[in-house]
């Protein structure tokens, strides 16, 4: 399949300037000579410049005026011969541009095909490669800095540089695993531990600034949760700007769940809007109530509204407990507040909690620092990689094999299964860098691309 020439699209489907046809493999050139017309043939232009020239059909028919530009072997993208057309905006140019490439030879690309190419080919690592769904997904300025610095390597090297620290500790143990005759050996139990903790702290870092790097790239999700009528669909729309929810003094008004997106320095916060839990008769409105329920399952942090000017907490206790981060939201606090702060600790000791006025826009700049600092759980944004779940699976699991190393060590088990972990340890790391990575793998990781990248 990698002997193929591809073609598809780079840039959006529609009208706009520009359209840009990329084609890859080693025909790419021999099969837009066929297509491209101008002072010299496209195989003999310069390299990495571009050409003025038109473009037709197998049967000589003009359809557009175009610029294009070759690129050699081991200096594009994909690390193949490749080319580039880059066609007027709009569907019909590109769109006659692909069929005539693919009937001369070329077949439309499969979903992020080029950068599994340039990954194959060696110009960049799986985790390189997941970092250009990052760049292509990123909601802010603070999610694309995170994307960039993981393609630009920064974290294949931390990466790197832990597997390398890892392969010295193994190849030492396993000398004196080799050699026990070599009386106290080449390292000692307590210089053993001490590499091993080190690790560990690395390893613990490193796991830190990806979190911080997959909120960004995926966003956080909060769900505001509470009885009827406390205020959650105004104060949705109150961190929205924007009236998104309809808002009314009659109780059980939402009846199914809004979700809309806003962004604080950087991170996306997707905010759900559900329906008052309480008991109901009503089918729909008991409808709503359950998928309150569900979101409270999948929500990342629940956002739990409380009305400060009532003076019975005993209902929040009929309203099923949050197993996950939550943020006490004590509403309405334009109203004379009849809920004291030790009502409050009473309920909810171990949550933190903040006044707002969602009718007012008071208290909302803080919430939304204290949602920030919830998230992060004492960690920060700046310095942050990008990383994709099935990365952080794998430093994860690199943590876990450490971990117990350094608990085979204490315990005096032995070297062998000290290195057994070990191994484990560099095994997951190799997979989350793409060495040896199956064709399954690959499969799934690209098959989220779009198709031109």
């Amino acid at each position: 399949m990698a002997e193929d020439t591809i073609t598809a699209l780079a840039t959006a489907w529609g009208e706009g300037g520009i359209a840009i046809v990329r084609v890859s493999g080693s025909e790419s050139a021999a099969i837009v000579d066929k297509i491209f017309r101008a002072k010299r043939r496209f195989s003999e232009q310069p390299a990495r410049c571009m050409t003025l020239g038109t473009l037709h059909t197998k049967d000589g028919t003009l359809f557009d005026e175009v610029l294009a530009v070759r690129f050699e072997r081991g200096n594009s993208y994909t690390g193949e011969e490749s080319a580039e057309i880059h066609c007027h905006g709009g569907a019909l140019s590109a769109q006659r541009c692909i069929e005539e490439l693919c009937s001369l030879g070329a077949r439309m690309a499969l979903p992020g095909e080029f950068t599994r190419r340039a990954f194959i080919n060696g110009r960049i690592d799986l985790a390189q490669a997941e970092a250009v769904a990052g760049i292509i997904k990123a909601r802010s300025d603070e999610a694309l800095t995170a994307s960039a610095r993981s393609l630009q390597g920064s974290f294949t090297e931390k990466i790197r540089g832990l597997m390398e620290r890892l392969t010295t500790l193994a190849a030492t143990l396993e000398v004196d695993l080799d050699f026990p005759e070599e009386g106290e050996g080449f390292i000692s139990k307590n210089e053993s531990a001490v590499r091993l903790d080190e690790l560990l702290a690395e390893c613990e870092e490193l796991i830190s600034r990806c979190r911080s790097g997959m909120l960004l790239r995926d966003g956080l999700r909060a769900a505001i949760i509470g009885r009827p009528n406390v205020g959650k669909s105004s104060l949705l729309n109150a961190l929205l700007a924007e009236n998104r929810a309809i808002v009314t003094a009659t109780p059980g008004t939402t009846r199914d769940s809004i979700e809309e997106t806003f962004i604080y320095k950087g991170l996306p916060v997707r905010i759900i809007d559900t329906a008052g839990i309480r008991e109901t008769t009503d089918e729909i409105e008991e409808i709503g109530v359950q998928r309150s329920l569900k979101s409270m399952e999948e929500a990342d942090i629940i956002l739990r509204v409380i009305d400060s000017s009532e003076g019975d907490l005993t209902m929040e206790a009929a309203l099923p407990a949050a197993a996950k981060r939550q943020i006490i939201i004590l509403n309405k606090s334009d109203l004379p507040a009849r809920i004291t702060e030790a009502d409050i600790a009473a309920h909810f000791p171990d949550h933190p909690r903040i006044a707002v006025s969602a009718a007012h826009g008071s208290g909302l700049d803080e919430l939304k620092e204290l949602i920030l600092k919830t998230a992060l759980s004492g960690g920060e944004l700046a310095g942050g990689y990008s990383v994709t779940a099935r990365q952080m699976e794998c430093l994860a699991r690199t943590k876990e094999a450490l971990s117990a190393a350094r608990a085979a060590l204490s315990a005096g088990i032995g070297d062998d299964l000290v290195l057994s972990c070990i191994s484990d340890a560099r095994a997951q790391l190799s997979s989350l860098l793409g060495i040896d990575a199956s064709e399954d793998l690959l499969d799934k990781i690209f098959s989220s691309f779009c198709v031109g990248k």
